[in-house]
This record gives structure tokens, sequence and C-alpha cells, in this order.
């Protein structure tokens, strides 16, 4: 690459859309850098995916204990304080080990805020740093409502650094953070309230299945209030007062923000390159390149079309690397891209929706799960599957909501993704009896 920069390329944020690529082009002898101003590895790994199901992990244990019943003796319960502590000890040295990653593969990592200053050069704490490439990888941060009172209420990355669970908890969002919150909070003790802005919840997975897990969460003493309107926070003592509908209120100990997530841009001087963000992010073209073709974007502030999802970061990442070491030209490519919402019971979903296959007129077959002996090993209540299949016996969808979903949905994918075809899923004859030996015969 050009000698006249100081970097070939250099990353603005050190989360999965960044390091997954940085480290493996560093150890080619590109010369790269790689801007954080907070922890190295982003959202993900410090304050979400990887911290929440840390927090899970108990909550599976009650259910399993729960559907086994009195083949345990004794009663579990969420101890609050040691699972956060838990979480703690799985995520605390994940930072430190990504930032040897980078610097052992030959990445220098830079410590401040970065700015543009102009289309090859960046701000670090005041320093300039100049690079012939720039990737944006920013990611989102919480959407905060503008309503009165609105610094009340709390991000979820308040909630997974939660030294004591709050006896009600008020949520508003009915995305992917709401319903793994509020199954979390109400499987540790918590009396939950989930404030809706319409009447579909996780409107981007298959409703029926969604109803299953909401069912079961209202059972469990969740309160669902649709169109619920909220106008306003107030401090009501010790606690605090949820205004809307009709002049309606609710009184609650803490409040959870979960109304989605915004690009992060803020101070990144965009408007010193001619860039703009929109609400799903920067535009960038097939190569991931933006408006200025010098300067990239990947991961959740890229506006691509993709789910803004851990495994999308991260593949983009990897193209990108492959681009600027020169080992493709190519234009980028997604596979299929599961998706899951980490409720309990789990979602998962990857290809082809119904929707998509009545309109295409793809044959979809369902399967009531919790009759098929494997997953009545643990006695799963809610457990079942569609399958979408086109007019040659390929696999193009699939979606499942029970407990091992998300591993079923990952069984299936090297159907899904190489189109095999009838004959060629035969061949594939995994092990038994594992979960998925019973998946791959959905195939």
């Amino acid at each position: 690459m050009s000698e006249n920069f100081e970097y070939d390329v250099l990353y603005i944020g050190a989360g999965h859309a960044a390091h997954d690529g940085a480290a493996p082009l560093a150890a080619t002898g590109v010369k790269v850098a790689v801007v954080e101003e907070d922890l190295i590895g982003g959202t993900c790994t410090n304050r979400g995916c990887n911290a929440k199901i840390a927090l899970d992990q108990a909550v599976m244990a009650t259910r399993n204990a729960e559907h086994l019943g009195n083949m345990l003796q004794g009663n579990l319960a969420i101890d609050w304080p040691h699972t956060m502590a838990h979480k703690q000890a799985v995520i605390d040295p994940q930072p430190a080990d990504l930032r040897r990653k980078l610097t052992q593969a030959g990445a220098t990592v830079l410590t401040g805020h970065a700015q543009f200053q102009d289309a090859h050069t960046v701000l670090v704490a005041g320093t300039p740093h100049t690079a012939q490439n720039i990737v944006i990888a920013t990611g989102m941060v919480p959407h905060r409502l503008a309503i009165p009172g609105t610094e009340l209420a709390h991000d979820s990355s308040d909630f997974l650094n939660l030294p004591q669970l709050p006896k009600h908890l008020t949520i508003i969002g009915s995305g992917y953070i709401s319903l793994e919150f509020a199954t979390i909070a109400n499987a540790a003790g918590a009396d939950v309230t989930i404030m809706l802005h319409g009447q579909t919840v996780l409107r981007h997975f298959y409703q029926p299945y969604v109803q299953l897990v909401v069912d079961d969460l209202k059972q469990r003493g969740v309160t669902f209030i649709p169109t619920a309107n909220v106008q306003a926070f107030a401090r009501q003592g010790d606690q605090y007062q949820v205004t809307y509908g009709h002049d309606q209120h609710l009184t609650t100990d803490w409040i959870l923000d979960a109304t989605g997530r915004v690009p992060n841009v803020a101070d990144l001087g965009l408007d010193q390159v001619g860039l703009t963000a929109g609400p799903a992010g920067i535009p960038v073209n097939q190569y991931l390149q933006t408006a200025v073709p010098n300067i990239y974007a990947a991961g959740d502030i890229a506006a691509t079309g993709q789910p803004k999802l851990t495994p999308v970061a991260t593949y983009e990442s990897k193209y990108l690397m492959r681009r600027f070491s020169g080992q493709t030209t190519a234009a980028l490519k997604v596979p299929a891209m599961p998706s899951v919402v980490f409720t309990s019971p789990r979602i998962a979903q990857v290809g082809e929706t119904v929707a998509q296959a009545q309109e295409q007129g793809d044959t979809v077959s369902e399967n009531n799960l919790a009759h098929y002996w494997y997953y009545q090993l643990d006695r799963e209540p809610i457990a079942q599957s569609l399958q979408i299949h086109d007019d040659q016996g390929h696999l193009v969808g699939a979606t499942e909501v029970s407990d091992h979903a998300p591993d079923a949905i990952n069984a299936l994918l090297p159907a899904i993704t190489y189109q095999l075809d009838p004959d060629q899923v035969s061949q594939l004859v995994g092990i038994f009896p594992t979960l998925g030996y019973a998946a791959w015969h959905r195939a």
C-alpha cells in the first residue's frame, strides 16, 4: 500500500466489525491501527451479547429444573449478586485478551476519541493520524426517548451492571433487549412490566411463535401494556412514575429504555468529509465503501440492509481484511444469516420467511417438537419448528421456538447455505442421539 500515510488501514472502533478483521490483516504485513476510546471488544463483548448470555445461564438452569420437576429435589432460585459476579468473571478478561490479539498480530491500538479532520486524517485525543483507508466501525448506541424525565431511565448497559435487582422493573420497548431482559429479570424474581409502542412484539420473528413466548411470560407474571404512548418519567419519593396512555400512571422502582439503537456518530466529524448517517447508519456500496471511496463502514454503523447482528459485523470485518490484503476484489456477498432472541424458550430463524414462501409458492412444513422424543428428555413444554423447501427439495428457510432453537438452526445452516439437495442431505449422518441429528432430519 501507499507509503504516504502513517497507516494503511485505520479502524475507528474496536468491536467485532473491527478486531475480527484487523488482527488477521495486520498479520499479513499491512500496517493497521485501531482507535478505541472505551473497552476493546465493543458493545457485544463488554455490555451486550456476552454479558447477557452469561446472566442467562442461571435462567436456563432454573427452566430446566422446572421442566424436569420431581426428577430433581429442591427448589432453585437465582442469586442476583452471584450471577452478576459470574458475568463479570467471564467478560472482564476479554478486552485485554483482544488487545493482546491485536498487538501480537502487529496492529497499533490508539486510545481516545477519533474525529475526522479530512478523508485521510483522524484526530485521536488531539493527535492527527493518517491512513490510506479508514473503516468506521463505531456501531450503535442506545436510543433515548425525547420525553420529560428521560434522564431518569436507564439503558441496556445499566441493566447488565445492576448490583441489586429492583423489585419492580418497567421496560419500554418491544425488541430483543426488552424481551430478553424481561425474561432474565422475571426469572430472577422481579415484577416486570413491558410497555409497547404498538401492538407487535419482536416484529422480525414469526409471530405465532412470538405469541407462544409472550403467553408464557404472561403466565409467569410479566405484564404487557400495548400502545402505551409513554409520555414522561418523574421521581416519586424513592420510586419513579411513568405517565402513559390517557393520563395513566405506573409506579416502578427502575425504568429501562429499550426503544432501540441509533448510529454512534456523535463528534465523529462526518461533516468534515461530507458523510451523513441515517437511522440505519452510513450508506455504503457493495464493497462497504461510503460516498468517500477510501472511507468504509462495517457492522451496525453500516446501512447495508443486513440485520444488526454480531455475525454480520464479523463477516463484514473479515471481508474487508481480504479486500485490503489483496485476497479479493469481489463485492461483498453475505450468506444466510441466522438470528435468535434469547428468551426462554428461544426463537431462532434463518433464510426465507413464511411470508416469502407464500409469495413464491414454496412448501412450508411444521413440526410439534414437544412430542418428539429428544425434546421430551427435558420435558420442553414449548417446542415447534417450521421448514421451508423450494420445488426441488432444497431447504431454504427454518424457524424454531424451543430451548434448543439456536443449536437446531445452526445444525441446519449447511443445508441452506450450500443449497444441498435431498440426496446430499442424506449423506450427512450425525452423532446419535444428539440435537443436531434430530434437527438434520428436517433439512
